[in-house]
């Protein structure tokens, strides 16, 4: 039916679902109203980026209010920024697996009680590359962990649950067909590895720990780069494993600054 799932059969016994961290909820808003007309969701780290995002959609789609500000539909928490353009969502996420997957869970359930169908969840944002050229574009086809598995691990009462991180690849070579009219970025699908950390987990030297050498810093990025892998951030694994989990058409772009 294309309908977003939630598989989580107590939020059925439940009067309100109330999503907290994005000042929403069942009972309090008309969700079907706001947002039942949603076809693609945007989301990437910082507020900043994503509000300019919505206000480039609105001058794409020459929608109403072209060059005005957009309104922040989550003002009423300091966690997370949403704007609208059209049927285009685009959601602040922060920095990290425990930030991104706290506004998965709720945006999810959000699409869910607003009987969106056909949803497109796209991510967007910057990443360290890893072997191409600065200004590259890395759109994922499998997000990987540390050991460049394709997994997502999280700890669940006690258990070690594992879930798949494949995105859509039809979705994948949809946008790389995209990136051809596009010649200023270069565009390339491949691996993304997903790290628990900014400095040591992604083989930083400059943290205020480091515990290995420069040599040893290479010699796993090369493995890493003979894997597969060609760029590196803290969110993939997460976001790839919750929209595949919800029936959710999810691909990530990152653009590689350095």
């Amino acid at each position: 039916s294309g309908l977003v799932l939630v598989k989580n059969p107590h939020l059925d016994l439940m009067e309100e679902d109330v999503l907290y961290h994005l000042d929403l909820g069942t009972k309090t808003h008309n969700l079907p109203a706001m947002f039942g007309d949603i076809k693609f969701v945007c989301v990437g780290g910082s507020p900043k980026r994503m509000r300019a995002f919505a206000e480039f959609m609105r001058r794409e789609l020459g929608l109403p209010g072209a060059g005005e500000d957009v309104a922040d539909i989550c003002a009423g928490s300091d966690r997370y920024a949403m704007y609208r353009a059209g049927p285009v969502l685009s959601i602040s996420h922060g920095m990290g697996i425990p930030s991104i997957s706290i506004m998965l869970h709720e945006l999810i359930k959000l699409l869910h009680h607003a009987k969106c169908r056909d949803v497109t969840i796209i991510r967007i944002g910057t990443s360290g590359g890893l072997g191409i050229e600065a200004g590259s574009v890395v759109i994922t086809d499998t997000a990987v962990d540390s050991s460049f598995q394709p997994r997502f691990e999280q700890v669940v009462l006690g258990d070690v649950v594992v879930r798949s991180t494949e995105l859509d690849k039809d979705l994948a070579e949809e946008l790389l067909a995209c990136s051809r009219d596009i010649p200023d970025f270069p565009t390339l699908i491949g691996h993304t590895m997903c790290t628990y950390d900014f400095y040591e987990g992604q083989g930083r030297l400059d943290g205020a720990l480091c515990s290995f050498s420069s040599e040893k810093k290479l010699e796993y990025l090369r493995r890493a780069y003979d894997a597969g892998v060609r760029n590196i951030e803290m969110e993939s694994t997460a976001f790839a494993a919750l929209c595949g989990l919800c029936g959710l058409k999810g691909e990530s772009c990152r653009f590689h600054l350095l």
